[in-house]
């Protein structure tokens, strides 16, 4: 997006108006221009010395271990950067260090899962004791903490100096940023953004970037987009003066009170050891914010961002912290606000470019501690189509449309708040609101007691307590307190009933497009890696890339007709993806919420199916890898033969109105061959046995196919596609990364995902998926390691809340290798 057409002497510069001149809108203004951008005009409603926004009040925290290894990299980009900027000679970066503590034992262990992802990740920290922490906090009462997490590369962000270094740089490359300018409108035409309109002018535009902060939701609702967003107030105060501080201390993080606290020291008294303690609270009740209704800087009695002090709803905070930092007895709370800021359903950011108009880009919800990491995100996808680091869990298009009500914001937001300190088990549902979306077959599901756990609004059943009879007698590991959650032995249970007899899966949450028209075949042939050019009825595996070979999807392509193809995609980014290229007379649709499926798999799958109808399901007539429509009982079906467990078997897929009866009919004819339902657990197991991957966990566009093990699915003799020349040279032998199969050397090892492998005593790679295998008596685990250890045999190490399990580094597939099971 480097260029637009001219009118003579070569194309003109691509014209980018950036909404707001807070820390994300002056840091991409910079990371454009540092990319050659030339046409960059930031827009400002405020004073541009300090806008009034969250940066203007940000206490600047900087922790960048996170459960995301996105959110990570961008924390660690944004340290990096601002260490190397400078005001007035003072670096925009204090590298004071990070400590978080724990008095709960529940608190301690959480410290050694995040030290965990801390070596995953590439982030210097160590588990201290007691005696440590009050070293690294002389204030701490250390009596009441069992240890600590200390990070020394993590500390403060200077967010205005940083923000004016950035636009002075930005500035000497050829940026304008206007102060005093409101943005009152966002003009379009056929789709596309063409302007910004303000109370001082109108700008045109090829490219708006919506960094508004809080005030998202307003920009976006001059564009006609939704920005699921939700403002809300945290409270920071700081104490009176007196002696103790330096300003040399960590960031102190007290997470089971939902508090953090900064020293405040006059620059130049660093080492004085007189100055304020500021304290953080997450522990009061959510206080939404209408950003509509937040007054105009010249009418806000300190900022727009700066509510007015609740000092009941501190008051609980202030005895914790005095409990905690028994010297804050002789001091009082000199001053607070209740600083607002963006909250996502999710809690994490939204970037990229809406689904819904053409060149409005958003650059929201992002936090002082990301900004750096994000604007380049933000600036390499503009400028070079693609960032270099995976971001499907910050696009926009990641949300359904029903997630994008102001009802389902308001709520997820106001949770987001009160959990944002909290420990989240990986599969932690949110608690409301729930149902949300539900198949055809809930109420069938709810009377075998299955135990839903949530995806993308989805009711996802994991096991179905009906089948904890069929878990007495199966010697599984006892497991601890933490892997116990959202997991039961009858997940191991349903494995073994697939394996050896047959299982119904409800796979309806799994999206699915409809993608027609006489320009089908080429357009899915160029966007894809496999060879597609196949008759009606033909089903392949492919991957999208992106153009550098990065892996942005996986697809399963069944061509139904000659110009009709149904495709099984990942998320409504692949929608997204696929709609914006699809050129003139193709037609791209989602069908997931009128249709529904039942994955039905195991050796007795053909003697429960082929009874109902009177198509040939027989291996001959109808092979792996096949599409045939077919009637089971009354119910027409689009019956695809291919198994994410590894078993024979179908998935049938049928309208929405039908689809209790496709289950009625073949739970019924089921019965005289053991039938049983089965949950994800089970599901998540046979997969990792076989080897199967599993795109946003396994392999994002970080990876290139053969990283992945799947260069398989790349036919390069097949002519030109996406990515193609990017993989020009690359295979399998030159990688320097791999996904790998680990099995744990003890059959009682459990590990859950993104734990640290260690290699020859150093931490090397990271883990991606991983469940118990019933057929192979031992914890699976995929993980990408250097291509160097990535041998089968190969000793390894995984570290589990600080112990290290010894693993080994396995061919694949551990299960049926041949493949005979899916072919009889």
């Amino acid at each position: 997006m480097n260029a637009r057409p001219g009118t003579g002497g070569g194309p003109a510069p691509v014209r980018i108006v950036v909404i707001g001149a807070g820390i994300v809108g002056c840091s991409l203004a910079d990371e454009l221009t540092a990319r050659g951008a030339r046409d960059v005009t930031v827009l400002e409603q405020g004073p541009l010395h300090a806008p009034g926004g969250s940066t203007s009040h940000a206490p600047g925290l900087v922790f960048r271990t996170n459960v995301s290894k996105t959110l990570s990299d961008f924390a660690k980009y944004t340290v990096e950067k601002f260490s190397a900027l400078t005001e007035d000679g003072r670096p925009c970066f204090d590298a004071v260090g990070g400590l978080e503590i724990a008095t709960t034992e529940e608190q301690w262990a959480e410290l050694h899962r995040k030290a965990g992802l801390a070596a995953s990740w590439g982030i210097e920290g160590e588990i201290v004791d007691a005696r440590r922490c009050a070293r690294l906090w002389p204030l701490l009462d250390a009596a009441k903490v069992l240890g600590g997490f200390h990070t020394p590369g993590d500390g403060l962000a200077r967010a205005l100096p940083a923000a004016r270094a950035q636009t002075a740089r930005a500035r000497a490359r050829g940026a304008r940023f206007l102060e005093r300018h409101t943005v009152t409108g966002i003009e379009q035409d056929a789709g596309r953004v063409t302007a910004v309109v303000t109370d001082r002018g109108t700008f045109p535009a090829d490219v708006v970037v919506s960094a508004a902060g809080f005030w998202g939701p307003v920009i976006g609702a001059m564009a006609g987009v939704s920005v699921p967003l939700l403002p809300l107030a945290h409270q920071y105060v700081k104490t009176s003066a007196f002696a103790g501080p330096d300003g040399r201390r960590p960031i102190l993080r007290f997470q089971e009170r939902d508090l953090y606290f900064r020293e405040h020291v006059e620059a130049g008294a660093e080492g004085s050891g007189t100055g304020r303690i500021g304290i953080g609270s997450y522990a009061h009740r959510p206080m939404p914010v209408d950003p509509a209704a937040v007054p105009a800087f010249d009418d806000a009695p300190v900022m727009p961002s700066a509510l007015p002090f609740t000092a009941d709803d501190f008051d609980p905070s202030w005895d914790d912290s005095r409990r905690l930092l028994p010297a804050l007895d002789g001091t009082r709370v000199e001053e607070g606000f209740n600083g607002v800021f963006s909250f996502t359903p999710d809690g994490m950011p939204l970037l990229g470019e809406t689904p819904g108009l053409r060149g409005f880009w958003l650059a929201e919800a992002v936090w002082v501690t990301h900004a750096a990491g994000v604007a380049k995100a933000v600036a390499e996808w503009l400028t070079e189509g693609r960032p270099a680091t995976d971001v499907h869990e910050c696009a926009i298009s990641r949300f359904e449309e029903v997630q994008l009500s102001p009802a389902y914001v308001a709520e997820r937001g106001r949770q987001q708040f009160a959990e944002v300190y909290d420990v989240i088990h990986p599969l932690q549902p949110p608690r409301r609101p729930r149902p949300l979306r539900v198949s055809p077959f809930h109420e069938r599901q709810r009377a075998l007691g299955a135990y839903f756990l949530e995806g993308t609004g989805w009711e996802r059943p994991h096991w179905y307590e009906a089948n904890a009879p069929l878990a007495d007698g199966i010697a599984l590991p006892e497991r601890d307190a933490w892997s116990a959650r959202h997991w039961s032995p009858v997940a191991a249970a349903e494995a073994r009933a697939t394996r050896e007899r047959v299982a119904l899966y409800d796979m309806t949450p799994l999206r699915r497009l409809e993608v027609s028209g006489p320009g089908a075949p080429a357009f899915l042939q160029y966007l894809t890696t496999n060879q597609l050019a196949k008759k009606p009825g033909s089903v392949t595996y492919t991957l999208l890339l992106d153009d550098a070979g990065g892996i942005r999807s996986d697809l399963t392509v069944a061509r139904l007709a000659a110009d009709r193809f149904q495709i099984g995609v990942n998320s409504g980014m692949d929608l997204d993806h696929l709609s914006r290229h699809a050129p003139a007379g193709v037609q791209v649709r989602d069908i997931t919420p009128g249709t529904c499926c039942v994955g039905v798999w195991g050796p007795r799958a053909r003697d429960l199916v082929q009874p109902l109808t009177r198509t040939d399901f027989g291996h001959r007539a109808f092979g792996y890898f096949k599409a045939r429509q077919a009637y089971i009982g009354e119910v027409p079906v689009t019956a695809l033969r291919l198994s994410y467990v590894g078993e024979l078997g179908w998935e049938l897929y049928t309208s929405a109105d039908l689809g209790l009866r496709l289950w009625d009919t073949l739970w019924a004819a089921g019965q005289p061959y053991g039938v049983i339902a089965a949950g994800r657990g089970a599901f998540t197991s046979l997969r990792l046995e076989k080897g199967y991957r599993a795109w946003g966990q396994d392999m994002t566009t970080e990876h290139d196919p053969y990283e992945a093990g799947l260069g398989w699915a790349v036919r390069m003799d097949k002519g030109d596609f996406v990515g193609r020349a990017a993989l020009a040279g690359r295979s399998a032998g030159s990688a320097r990364r791999r996904l790998v199969c680990l099995t744990l050397d003890d059959p009682a090892a459990v590990v859950l995902g993104k734990e640290p492998v260690y290699v020859d005593g150093a931490p090397a790679g990271y883990v991606t998926s991983a469940a118990y295998g019933c057929s192979v008596g031992r914890t699976v685990a995929y993980a990408w390691l250097p291509s160097r250890a990535a041998v089968p045999g190969t000793a390894v190490h995984v570290e589990y809340f600080g112990e290290k399990a010894a693993a080994t580094v396995a061919a694949e597939p551990l299960f049926d290798p041949a493949r005979e099971r899916v072919r009889r």
